[in-house]
């Protein structure tokens, strides 16, 4: 299964070349992401509601030229842009990784939370959720104050997770869905009060199974 997928930034090679190795890395047996940037007119950074905006205009439009020969479309965000406007009128599928992703938790009834970057992000995230129906489902989103660069430092990351993920298990989370399609999170430890949830991982894992054609 080909899926053809692009950012939901400008990127630039080097980081389009690290998201296309996680990919290839995630991807089970029998499903390949072939990863675009959005290219030079796309915002940076996700940091304010225009740039949202911006960001999903573009994607949609990158989805709707995307090339023959692919089984399916992807937006590399977990916002899931354009997933809810081009939903049945490409000739492919057009997968979201949130809508699996936390789909998946709330069909295993757990109570789950979500990390965001920053607040335009955490409030996407809740519109998102409200727009699928699950906002019964979600029990909080907490926002880690990060720059656009933490995305690609692990540890930066980590280090804002762990508030963040104590304060959703006091509200009840028994799932934690990172916010971010591209962070490389830590392992988790048998201890862990939650399960921390990487939303590529686990809709790469769903999408394989499921046997989408």
């Amino acid at each position: 299964m080909r899926i053809y997928a692009v950012t939901p930034i400008s990127v630039g090679p080097a980081e389009l070349a690290r998201r296309q190795a996680r990919y290839d890395a995630l991807c089970p047996p029998g499903v390949q992401v072939e990863l675009h940037d959005l290219g030079p007119r796309a915002p940076r950074a996700l940091d304010t509601d225009e740039q949202v905006r911006q960001s999903e205009a573009l994607v949609i439009e990158a989805l709707t030229a995307a090339p023959d020969g692919f089984d399916a479309l992807l937006p590399d965000c977990v916002l899931d842009p354009g997933v809810a406007q081009l939903a049945g009128k490409l000739p492919v599928p057009v997968l979201g990784l949130l809508r699996i992703s936390l789909g998946w938790t709330v069909l295993t009834g757990r109570s789950t939370g979500a990390v965001a970057r920053n607040r335009a992000i955490a409030a996407e995230i809740v519109a998102r959720a409200e727009a699928y129906g699950w906002m019964s489902s979600l029990c909080g989103v907490e926002v880690l104050d990060l720059d656009v660069y933490a995305i690609a430092d692990a540890g930066r990351w980590a280090v804002a997770l762990e508030g963040a993920v104590r304060r959703l298990t006091a509200a009840g989370a028994r799932t934690v869905v990172n916010g971010c399609s591209a962070v490389e999170l830590p392992p988790a430890g048998p201890a862990a009060p939650v399960r921390l949830v990487d939303p590529t991982a686990l809709a790469l894992r769903l999408i394989a199974a499921g046997e989408l054609r």
